[in-house]
């Protein structure tokens, strides 16, 4: 949900940084991960599902096409900064 201007997707982050937490240290133990996929970058149409759940690091506004980056972007992007 869009609160003034932003979109505060906090558990979307603590998934993902465990989920990266988890692959790092299989990356320590020899495990050959060679990636990482984010689901998606968009909030998108889901066939199952239609528009509800929103599973992009953007945020889209389906009726003005307006995208709004989620906090869980720029948290992505400050890991990806190191």
């Amino acid at each position: 949900m869009v609160e003034e201007g932003k979109v505060n997707d906090a558990q979307r982050i603590s998934y993902v940084s465990a989920h990266l937490e988890n692959i790092l240290a299989a990356k320590k133990e020899g495990i050959p991960v060679n990636g990482f996929f984010n689901w998606t970058l968009l909030d998108n149409f889901e066939w199952a599902e239609g528009y509800h759940p929103r599973f992009g690091l953007v945020h889209v506004n389906f009726e003005t096409q307006k995208r709004i980056l989620k906090n869980s972007a720029y948290w992505f992007r400050e890991f990806l900064r190191g």
